[in-house]
Formats: structure tokens, sequence, C-alpha cells
């Protein structure tokens, strides 16, 4: 690759920060209107529209899903003008789809962007998921201890009781025995309804948000969103994931995963530098939502770098017709 080819974050991030903003203003036209779909897809136009406008040789790797299930970002496709370095993208349009047709809280437009074959291609299955955020020594909890113990572990490391530390855990069935021996530790839980990628961003904000350790099983894809936004903010995180028939597991062997029991640590899933943008559809505890008042959109975007462990907020205030 010659020089002129290289990743440079620090050009391409602001470019990153207008692909998510395009994607919340789209998406923004539906919020509380009851559509899903509306609401996903117009994400999806906007995004997609702004990435080919991007000196990038991209490939989708995390996105919409596959060629037959996705007409448009589905893993794969080929995205930029094709003059620039060679790049992995890792893309969920609208995070929360759900969250933006009933005006919930915590909705996001994401993207992720690394130089080619550093972002794990995770397949379309559930990944177990553990994050904590910095400034503990590494593996100070990790998947193989039970609720209880990673609880204990992480109190012990920062020095309270175990009533003091809190937790988020995506609220579904399947974790209704983990939720319930968490409440037997006197730890705090907070429940999200979905939206995972900012639960384990939450862990890197302990002090605005208030929350020490993110547990529970969730999309992989999304898995590799959240280890993008850690591995710019510090925090630990670590994966495994889990297939429940052999459909699941031909998946993994499409994707080129040999080894079904691995646990992925963080720099495993991004293994190189990359650059993380996620802007606010509807307001939640990492940025605020669209704003639409008459004449224009404003919009809230973080924007960072693991190169330099930046973390940029940046207010967007665009002129509408």
């Amino acid at each position: 690759m010659t020089p002129s080819l290289d990743f440079n974050d620090r050009m391409l991030s602001l470019g990153l920060a207008r692909v998510s903003e395009a994607a919340a203003h789209a998406s923004a036209l539906w919020i509380g209107r009851g559509d899903e779909k509306a609401a996903d897809q117009a994400a999806v136009n906007a995004m997609r529209d702004q990435l080919n406008m991007l000196d990038i040789k991209g490939v989708v790797v995390i996105g919409e899903g596959e060629r037959d299930e996705a007409p448009m970002l589905f893993i794969g496709e080929e995205v930029g003008s094709g003059n620039g370095p060679e790049v992995d993208i890792a893309l969920d349009p609208l995070e929360g789809t759900t969250l933006t047709a009933k005006d919930m809280p915590n909705a996001l437009t994401v993207i992720a962007m690394a130089p080619r074959g550093t972002l794990l291609h995770a397949p379309d299955v559930y990944m177990d998921k553990l994050a904590i955020g910095p400034g503990y020594a590494k593996d100070v909890v990790s998947l193989d201890m039970t609720p209880t113990e990673r609880v204990a572990a992480l109190a012990a490391a920062k020095g309270c009781k175990m009533s003091d530390i809190a937790l988020c855990v995506l609220e579904r069935p399947r974790h209704e025995a983990m939720i319930a021996e968490l409440r037997e530790t006197g730890a705090s839980i907070r429940l999200i309804t979905d939206g995972d990628v900012a639960g384990v961003i939450h862990c890197a904000e302990a002090e605005i948000t208030g929350i020490d350790m993110y547990m529970g099983s969730g999309g992989a894809p999304e898995g590799v969103l959240a280890a993008a936004a850690l591995k710019c903010m510090g925090g630990q995180m670590w994966g495994k994931l889990m297939f429940r028939n052999d459909d699941e597991r031909g998946r993994a062997a499409k994707a080129g995963i040999t080894d079904l029991n691995r646990i992925y640590s963080r720099d495993e899933l991004v293994t190189g530098d990359v650059i993380f943008a996620a802007t606010g559809v509807t307001n939640g505890s990492i940025v605020q939502g669209v704003k639409r008042e008459p004449g224009h959109l404003t919009t809230e975007t973080i924007l960072m770098r693991s190169k330099t462990g930046s973390v940029r907020r940046m207010i967007y205030r665009n002129p509408v017709k």
C-alpha cells in the first residue's frame, strides 16, 4: 500500500461523522411514528449515500445481513469511491429501530472504520458479552466467572461494596436467571429494552452514566461495534459466540471462524486502529437526540479515534427547507 493510501484516521474521522449524522437526520423523520422498517430504511439509504462519497475502498464486514437478506449495506458490499485506502466497515444504520418508532431513549446511528482485515467478521448469531470501563487491572473479571464472582471481583478492584456496583443488562427472558443472581449480590441493575452498543459504551463513562459493568448476550455484530467504541474510550471487553443450531455454526464457518469456543478480547475483536462515530436519534445518556426546530435540525455526535484516545463531541446544526 502506498503512503497516499494509508489509513489516515485523522482525515477520515470527520467524514465518518458526516455518515452517522446523515443517517440520524433521515431516521429522525420517523421518530414516534410506529414504523420500524421505514425508520431503518431511511437510515440505511442515507448512510450508504454518504459512505459512497468517501475516498475509501471499503468493504462492509458488519452490516444489515447477507446479500439475499439486505439489498444495501449487506455484508461484503463494497462502498466508497474506490480511490482511497482499503478499509473494513462495521455499521448499524439505526441501533434501536423499536426505540425510534416508539420515541424511547438511546436510539443511535453507529459506524466504525478500520484498516482492511482488522475487524472480526462476526456472523449474525448471539454473543455472550462482558465489559467494564478503564482503570482496572487486566482481566479483573472474565466470562469464565459466574455473575456473582464478577460483581465481587469488580467491587474488590474498585474498593467498594458489591451493593455499590451498577450493571447494565438487556432485558430479555433468557437473562432472567442471571438477573435474579445479580440481585442477590445487592448490585443495582439498569435494564435496557434495546441497544446494547450503547449499553457497553455506558461502562466507559461510568462517572456520567453510573454504570460499572455490562453483561449478557446480544447480537455478535453489535459486539464488534461495541468493542470498537471501547478501544477508543478505554475499557475491557470479552465476547464468546453462541450457537443454537447447525445453521448458525455454518454462518461462523462462512465467516472464517473455526474455533467455536474461543473467547475474544476487545483487541481480538478489533485488532488495529479504529475510528468510531455515533449520532443520537432519540435522547440518551450518551448523546442527545435529533432536535427539530423550524428551519433546521440539530444533532450530537460522539467521534472517537483509538490511535490517540481522543473523544470528541460535536453539535451539528443543519439548515433544512
